[in-house]
């Protein structure tokens, strides 16, 4: 886990998260190409992998954020203002070219989902982190079931993000 210090963008969040997951990736793409492509590509494998989600959700009798849209979404779609929705997360807050972070909140865990970019040059390092916070015991073992299939995701979601996304209109 990162000391709180190496993701001064979260410091806030950080002191409250049961769970700190962060994967880093390198790509030759801006933060909005990287966001399109990661959430917005409706890849198969990364849409069977969340619907491996629902049937674990519903065995625990949780209620959760349903399956996100099969949609292309564009570098220039990107929102980073405050509660604008982006799949099925919502925007807390972000800055171009530097970071966006995400929430979805469910009756058992509140989970945010950050992507903090290195503007170093023409190769950028991303920094995607998966922070959750249990709301209850539910959201604890919930997590836990799904937490194979989440890094599944995520590194799915990373190599989507590098290879951008639909070029700008």
């Amino acid at each position: 886990m990162p000391a709180p210090t190496d993701l001064p963008e979260l410091t806030d969040l950080l002191p409250t998260a049961d769970v700190i997951d962060v994967k880093t990736v390198t790509g030759a793409v801006t933060l909005r190409q990287f966001v399109a492509g990661a959430l917005g590509n409706g890849s198969v494998p990364g849409r069977a992998l969340f619907a491996i989600r629902v049937p674990i959700a519903r065995l625990l009798r949780l209620e959760m954020a349903g399956m996100p849209a099969k949609t292309k979404l564009r570098p220039e779609e990107v929102p980073f203002t405050p509660g604008e929705p982006l799949s099925f997360f919502t925007v807390l807050r972000g800055e171009e070219e530097h970071y966006l972070l995400l929430e979805v909140t469910d009756n058992h865990l509140v989970a945010h989902l950050a992507i903090i970019v290195d503007d170093s040059g023409p190769v950028r390092r991303f920094k995607v982190v998966t922070l959750v916070r249990y709301l209850r015991k539910a959201g604890r073992l919930y997590f836990e079931l799904i937490r194979p299939f989440h890094h599944i995701v995520v590194r799915v979601m990373c190599r989507s993000g590098v290879r951008g996304s639909l070029p700008p209109a």
